[in-house]
């Protein structure tokens, strides 16, 4: 590999692993908060909004990372 293509690999690689390390913990922290025996009706919806949206956020991951495949391949081909 060239020196561009194992730039835009690596950075691809670790937008990827962050992205995706992001989600999880948004994840945990929405779960924990719905679940959590607190009886304030605002903190659970708070972690039901959290969870929604770590939803639509890994839909939006999923679309990325193919992208960033689809780039880093087209980059390893030139």
């Amino acid at each position: 590999m060239s020196g561009i293509e194992s730039l835009i690999s690596n950075l691809t690689t670790q937008i990827t692993e962050t992205a995706w390390s992001v989600f999880i913990l948004s994840w945990a922290v929405g779960w924990a908060l719905r679940g959590s025996p607190i009886p304030i009706f605002r903190i659970k919806r708070g972690g039901q909004d959290i969870i929604e949206d770590a939803i639509i956020a890994a839909f939006w991951l999923a679309i990325g990372s193919t992208v960033f495949s689809l780039i880093s391949y087209l980059a390893g081909q030139v």
